[in-house]
């Protein structure tokens, strides 16, 4: 029953969304902040909707961490589709994901990606990747938050979920051409909503903590140059703490 209502939910959000993204088009050319921002939330009023059809019980850590008055950028260990419903429900200003160029090829979905000023990723094409980053620090210095997962691809590590794939430097040059601050997240227990049990959605147990913000200007010498493997390091002891509070 999960399964059958989660997908239906999205799925008729999805065919009726053309409707919606229709009249913001319009109220956009009169207020295009407001009119991004209405879209945001309605967008988090359904993922927070599929939170309760699939029985995700979320515990949030650390959310006061998050600077609601200034862009950031988010980076964040990746184990299920799941992330960024999990996460797009709790971001208090326009965010863009930086998403698999796969989910490009969805129409409808693509659409109020776009819309939501995601970015669609190429991981074998450096050239294209090049301009995703460039456009992700336009949007930055244009007030909007950047979410991305620096590992490039989901972790299917089903036996330590402490464990992260090597975090990509490229992706952080978002903060250091911005000066944005960069937010670490650590996100425990999607992959059991879907992943481990594809085709079929389950209740699950899903832990999200956001760190401290930190500017890449005041980190040590050696810690910008190897910056992917300073907050994969970091984000893996926010982890360690979600083990023992799910082995509670």
């Amino acid at each position: 029953m999960r399964t059958i209502l989660s997908f239906a939910l999205i799925f008729l959000f999805l065919l009726f969304g053309y409707i919606l993204l229709g009249f913001f088009w319009l109220y956009g050319k009169i207020n295009k902040e407001a009119a991004d921002l209405a879209q945001l939330r309605i967008v988090q009023f359904i993922f927070k909707c599929v939170h309760k059809t699939a029985g995700i019980r979320l515990t949030v850590i650390g959310e006061e961490n998050v600077p609601t008055d200034e862009a950031v950028l988010y980076v964040a260990n990746h184990r299920s589709m799941a992330d960024i419903v999990v996460a797009y429900a709790r971001t208090p200003r326009l965010t863009g994901f930086v998403a698999k160029d796969v989910v490009n090829k969805v129409p409808a979905l693509r659409a109020w990606m776009k819309r939501l000023h995601c970015e669609f990723l190429d991981r074998d094409d450096i050239k294209q990747g090049m301009k995703v980053i460039l456009s992700c620090i336009d949007k930055v210095k244009n007030g909007i938050s950047i979410f991305i997962f620096p590992e490039g691809t989901r972790n299917k590590n089903k036996d330590d979920l402490t464990d992260i794939g090597e975090f990509k430097d490229g992706s952080f040059k978002i903060a250091s051409k911005t000066g944005c601050k960069i937010v670490p997240v650590a996100i425990t227990g999607t992959n059991r909503i879907f992943e481990d049990h594809v085709p079929f959605i389950k209740s699950a147990e899903v832990i999200i903590e956001y760190g401290k913000p930190v500017l890449f200007s005041e980190l040590e010498k050696e810690d910008q140059k190897r910056i992917g493997a300073y907050f994969q390091n970091q984000i893996h002891e926010m982890l360690l703490g979600h083990n023992e509070l799910m082995n509670n």
